[in-house]
């Protein structure tokens, strides 16, 4: 899951893909308050609108994170760019960063330091675990007023339902969400269609299709040089995970859902990667395993590995990420613009239809300091961002991507995506590119419009578009997935349980070795045994904890 999120970052080079709402907010008219530093203050920036300025500037301290990918025009830096000029000049915000981390790992250290300490900034940048450590010890704010008073009709469009009840606490809501959207994350098959046809096989519309199709891959020479180096399916040594051939999407056609909680037939959460459907998957591996199906090294490569191998036309067919065309697919298409790949829906390994599994879309929490003076300026920031990127007067090209191709959106550290943004481009690009009328398109839309134009016109660097967003897409499969109600959400959205906090990892690690081992030839009991074992090494209790959650979110 990390690596995806990784990815739906590395995306917005190419057209602001992120993991995953239409409206719009108003600006409400600028109230007057006294200084921050006033015991007035908060309580008068209480009557504030969701998007008013101070008349007298506030000072809020963060921190953030920021790797080599971002990247600024003339002068501007982290602590002074179009974000913070706007927080200033619309908002009355000065922002200052207590620190600034180069990466995710820093990030987590620092943070992790910073709670330990005490010694918190106003908001604080946190994912679940650390959110529930600040909840247990008392020291953030309860911003269920906030949210409720200052959030715009368009952010509670963005946050309404399981992103925003996986920051509450005992109905409390501790921590405003960075959302994105959980369908960007189901899993599509792609598959390399200037082969298929080469070794004239259908295409996949079911379970004995993909075999049929791995099988013809891996054993018919489908690159004709002779040679014994392509694979069948792609499979990376995460097994589920990974944007780049995890095969979450080929359990789901097994109606498996390893790693997620999901509703039995009593309506309880269950663990998927523990139930019968899970270890009627790993057989069938096993089975594509042992038959040369599935490259002998998957144990040791990664996702990005593993794009290689596509790139170098060593793998034709795998299930992967929406945003794949972009990477690693561009690179293979660069060095033989013969490949051709085309997304398809996952299928099923019987009549019922497949359901690819999504996630909680949320990125990560923005929770306030106990006692910040101004608590609903974190509000006030998001909603900035909202209004930015999706409001009446939306400024595309000011504030998330310059004409000379800068991510201007990376250096906003508070943000909030639409649950279907990306979605929202395909069905008006594609809509566009019928009746050739653009004039409703906003500029994220223009712009793939206009380069999936330029592909049809010829210009292979803009394959991965079209491959994207086009007709011949992955978001017309994931349109589909959309329209025929099929992607699965965990059921479990909220923070660690207990038991998870002390002994998820340890159980994530002996599930991947032993799913690992079952496919390269171990025997099923070995299955059988991990399941008993899961639950006694603290499964059970977490099981109990997750369906305790359960019932206090109804």
């Amino acid at each position: 899951m990390k690596s995806v999120k990784a990815m739906l970052a590395l995306l917005a080079v190419s057209s602001m893909i992120v993991v995953s709402a239409c409206g719009s907010s108003t600006n409400e008219s600028s109230d007057t308050k006294p200084d921050a530093g006033s015991d007035k203050a908060a309580s008068t920036a209480a009557s504030a609108g969701p998007l008013s300025k101070y008349t007298s500037p506030i000072e809020v301290t963060t921190v953030r994170t920021a790797d080599a990918s971002v990247k600024f025009a003339g002068s501007d830096t982290l602590e002074n760019n179009e974000w913070t000029r706007a927080y200033k000049d619309e908002l009355g915000i000065n922002l200052k960063f207590k620190w600034i981390a180069t990466s995710g790992d820093d990030a987590t250290q620092k943070m992790n330091v910073m709670i330990a300490s005490g010694d918190l900034p106003d908001i604080i940048p946190v994912n679940a675990n650390q959110l529930k450590q600040l909840v247990d010890a008392d020291m953030i704010e309860d911003l269920s007023s906030v949210y409720e008073k200052y959030a715009t009709p368009l952010a509670k469009q963005f946050m309404d339902g399981a992103q925003l009840d996986s920051a509450k606490f005992d109905g409390k809501l501790m921590a405003i969400p960075n959302t994105n959207s959980s369908i960007d994350g189901a899993n599509v098959l792609w598959v390399r269609t200037d082969w298929l046809k080469k070794l004239k096989l259908p295409e996949p519309k079911t379970m004995d299709d993909v075999y049929t199709i791995a099988e013809a891959f891996a054993k018919q020479d489908p690159d004709g040089n002779g040679k014994n180096d392509t694979f069948g399916l792609g499979i990376n040594k995460g097994i589920v995970g990974g944007g780049i051939m995890g095969l979450g999407g080929f359990f789901n056609g097994f109606h498996a859902y390893p790693g997620a909680w999901i509703k039995d037939s009593s309506g309880s959460l269950v663990y998927g990667s523990i139930l019968p459907e899970t270890r009627e998957t790993l057989l069938k591996l096993q089975e594509m395993y042992k038959a040369g199906l599935l490259d002998k090294e998957f144990g040791v490569k990664d996702g990005n590995k593993t794009g290689e191998d596509a790139v170098a036309g060593k793998i034709g067919l795998y299930y992967g990420a929406m945003w794949n065309p972009i990477n690693p697919l561009q690179k293979g298409k660069d060095l033989d613009p013969q490949m051709e790949w085309e997304a398809y829906k996952i299928v099923s390994v019987d009549s019922d239809p497949a359901r690819p599994q999504v996630g909680n879309p949320v990125f990560a929490y923005y929770a306030v300091k106990k006692g910040a003076k101004n608590p609903e300026a974190v509000m006030q920031m998001v909603n900035l961002f909202i209004e930015k990127g999706w409001g009446e007067k939306a400024d595309f090209s000011h504030f998330f991507s310059s004409p000379d191709g800068i991510e201007l959106f990376k250096h906003a550290p508070f943000n909030a995506w639409s649950p279907t943004k990306n979605l929202d481009v395909h069905l008006s690009v594609i809509e566009s590119l019928k009746t050739g009328d653009t004039s409703k398109l906003n500029g994220e839309q223009l712009t793939t419009y206009e380069k999936i134009k330029q592909f049809n016109n010829g210009d292979n660097k803009q394959w991965n578009q079209a491959r994207v967003f086009g007709e011949s897409s992955s978001f017309a499969v994931i349109n589909q997935y959309q329209k025929e109600n099929l992607p699965l959400m965990n059921e479990f959205f909220g923070a660690p349980t207990k038991s998870m906090g002390d002994k998820k990892a340890t159980l994530d690690k002996m599930e991947l070795e032993t799913f690992t081992k079952i496919i390269m030839g171990e025997p099923i009991s070995t299955f059988d045994k991990f399941v008993e074992d899961w639950k006694k090494l603290g499964g059970t209790d977490m099981t109990n904890e997750v369906n305790e959650w359960a019932k206090s979110v109804k």
